[in-house]
């Protein structure tokens, strides 16, 4: 009788790893894309074009060096050769009004080198399958800084996402990240307790995944994972494994273009 229960268990958890869902993405950051590190961008593309089980890239922000139209027409150009959908978080060098590339300009460039591109906005949230992403914008367009800042109706916003997907399972992209994984004055993010208050009502949120500091480094904050990835050549393959559970695993590996 306990070898036959032994082995129904042995049965349920196969069947159990079997019908659990993973999914699989890419986060990369701080490419700081310029005409010094072209091959680099090509190396990463190539690498992961290559790898079949990966649903999307996301460019978490500083994708070019300078905020100039010529460069992030340059940047896009390169990124068409990638045959996985991508998104974009911008950070603190993407855009400058000032340099004619605010958000708005940043957002139709895209569209016009990518028809199919969605966000409407520098906020935005995608769902893939049932699992949903929220993208956070922090960057400046008039005066911009290394210092983050999260304003009050872009938390507001995210505020009202959070509750309209409180039974879903959520993970917040943004280039500057909320709890510093090193030590740098100049880089910290203004005033974040308003957004911590939000997070710490919000159970659905599984992971923020930032860039900025130029560090690698996973920091578990309050029940959420707050991993920070350096720019190339370093990225992340990002598993959520058993993402449809209530408590699913958010692994990500850091890996480097070769």
């Amino acid at each position: 009788m306990k070898k036959f229960l032994s082995l129904f268990l042995v049965f349920i958890l196969s069947v159990s790893v079997v019908f659990a869902k993973d999914m699989r993405f890419v986060q990369v950051t701080d490419i700081k894309f310029s005409g010094e590190n072209v091959q680099m961008l090509e190396d990463f593309i190539e690498q992961i074009n290559r790898q079949k089980d990966i649903e999307f890239v996301i460019f978490n922000g500083d994708n070019i060096a300078k905020p100039d139209k010529v460069e992030l027409d340059k940047f896009l150009e390169k990124i068409k050769k990638l045959n996985k959908p991508f998104y974009i978080v911008l950070g603190e060098k993407d855009v400058n009004k000032y340099k004619h590339l605010g958000k708005e300009d940043y957002l139709k460039t895209i569209k016009k080198q990518f028809k199919k591109y969605k966000p409407e906005n520098s906020n935005y949230v995608f769902e893939v399958d049932k699992f949903v992403f929220i993208v956070v914008d922090g960057s400046k367009e008039v005066i911009p800084s290394t210092n983050g800042y999260y304003k009050e109706d872009t938390l507001s916003w995210l505020e009202n996402q959070l509750d309209l997907y409180l039974d879903r399972n959520v993970i917040i992209f943004q280039h500057f990240p909320l709890i510093p994984p090193s030590e740098k004055e100049t880089y910290y993010t203004f005033k974040p307790e308003k957004y911590l208050e939000i997070l710490s009502k919000h159970s659905n949120v599984k992971a923020i995944i930032s860039g900025h500091f130029g560090v690698n480094k996973e920091v578990t904050f309050n029940g959420i994972s707050h991993i920070s990835t350096a720019g190339l050549p370093f990225y992340r393959v990002v598993d959520i494994l058993n993402y449809e559970s209530q408590n699913p695993i958010v692994w990500a590996e850091l890996r480097e273009v070769k």
